[in-house]
């Protein structure tokens, strides 16, 4: 079975905003302006996933939001406390917890780890800057079979940037 893995870090987040702590920080201007970009790309380019799990943190669940506005298709993620600035251990235990009958998977998270994941499981290195997501995809039969490295394939990187 062909597998899609789209890992996304947050649109840019503000700094100066009063927050009570990083896990509560918003989205600036720019990251409001670039989420819902990064959805029609998602849409246009045919990449929409069945299943989401995001880090609960504010920014974060901004960000989907902002993605949600282009997509046509109502998703309701699993936002969990585990993806709030996770290790690769942490993206693979998510990954796991995926039935085998879902083909195309968003994670949406935070660096350094969700950079480092993707480069791990792609084998090549991959920064993932705010509002990035990359698109990686593979043949196996289950998720956990998938989660060795160098075993995905970057498809397309998002961007920003990217032109619809």
């Amino acid at each position: 079975m062909k597998r899609r893995l789209i890992i996304m870090r947050h649109a840019k987040s503000a700094w100066n905003t009063g927050a009570h702590g990083d896990h509560e920080r918003p989205l600036n201007n720019r990251g409001r302006r670039d989420a819902p970009h990064l959805g029609r790309l998602i849409e246009s380019r045919g990449y929409v996933p069945r299943v989401v799990v995001s880090s609960d943190a504010t920014r974060t669940r901004e960000t989907w939001h902002g993605l949600m506005e282009a997509m046509p298709e109502t998703l309701e993620p699993r936002f969990t406390p585990d993806l709030y600035l996770s290790g690769l251990a942490a993206i693979r235990a998510e990954i796991e917890k995926i039935p085998d009958g879902v083909e195309s998977l968003l994670l949406l998270g935070h660096n350094p780890g969700f950079s480092l994941a993707a480069s791990w499981l792609t084998g090549d290195e991959i920064e993932l800057k705010t509002a990035f997501a990359a698109v990686l995809e593979t043949e196996g039969a289950r998720w956990t079979e998938t989660l060795k490295m160098g075993r995905w394939t970057l498809v397309d990187l998002l961007t920003p940037q990217s032109r619809l």
